[in-house]
């Protein structure tokens, strides 16, 4: 008579499978705006909410009813659209003017060590002066004419942008700079033709958000000595106690920058659209 004898393996119980945790699907298109509109209608029924209960003075905070009114008197005596004309130009030339002196110093400093360490820590020093304090200085060295506008600007966004465009450098993997050494091309081919284009989508993210400080730095650029603008117009505003004009004129100022934002957004996915297969 034989007995059956089991393994110690056998008679140990198996170990429960680990749960797998729910993974978050992505949003579609639809779903994405639906929830942004949802958003945006629920602060705007808020808003209502307190301004029409009374529990804070028009004078503090106008209904949004006011605010549009505003708006409306406003274009329709032609400062609203004025005023939007001038602040863009202003925004746009002393964005692209950073933007254009920012990216080759950027790829500069992401590429050669001694070039990173001649330049990035003055950029580092001067990013955390306040522009505000150099306010006083730019109409001492150009006026009080748009170029102070533009450097005012300028100011904003340079140092930041000089600092991302390095780090977007930085982040393309030395296996492609290998490359193109085993290649035969030279350093400056390869920051061309192989480390820039690689580095571009974070570079062009870098714009992305340096352009919404461009927009931040424009009512302190146009705080001093300015005619027209936004800026000026928001400042006139605070004088006489409009706080609707200046509500009025900073929800422009946001939309503004949502537009500008979400058309750069939408020419990334049209310029890297390679970037969606990657996973």
């Amino acid at each position: 008579m034989t007995t059956q004898t089991t393994s110690p393996a056998a008679r140990t119980p198996r170990a429960a499978a680990p749960r797998r945790k729910p993974v978050l699907l992505p949003l579609t298109r639809r779903q994405y705006v639906v929830t942004a509109i949802c958003s945006f209608v629920g602060f705007l029924a808020l808003w209502t909410a307190v301004t029409a209960t009374g529990l804070v003075e028009p004078l503090f905070l106008p209904s949004p009813v006011a605010v549009v009114e505003k708006l409306v008197e406003q274009a329709r005596n032609g400062e609203l659209w004025s005023d939007v004309g001038v602040s863009t130009y202003r925004v746009m030339v002393g964005y692209l003017a950073s933007s254009v002196i920012a990216i080759p110093i950027g790829l500069l400093c992401g590429s050669i060590p001694r070039v990173e360490a001649a330049i990035e820590p003055i950029m580092d020093f001067i990013r955390y002066m306040p522009v505000v304090a150099f306010v006083p200085l730019t109409i001492l060295w150009v006026g009080t004419d748009d170029s102070q506008k533009f450097l005012i600007i300028f100011l904003g966004t340079f140092f930041q942008q000089v600092l991302m465009f390095a780090d977007a450098v930085r982040r393309v993997p030395m296996a492609f700079r290998n490359l193109g050494a085993t290649l035969g091309l030279s350093r400056v081919k390869i920051l061309v033709r192989i480390v820039f284009p690689s580095a571009l989508p974070l570079v062009w993210d870098a714009l992305r958000i340096s352009l919404g400080w461009a927009w931040t730095w424009l009512v302190v650029a146009e705080l001093v000595a300015a005619t027209e603008g936004m800026g000026y117009r928001i400042t006139q505003a605070q004088r006489f106690l409009e706080t609707d004009l200046i509500i009025g004129y900073v929800i422009v100022l946001g939309l503004l920058g949502l537009v500008f934002d979400q058309v750069m957004r939408g020419l990334g996915r049209q310029f890297f659209r390679y970037l969606k297969g990657r996973s």
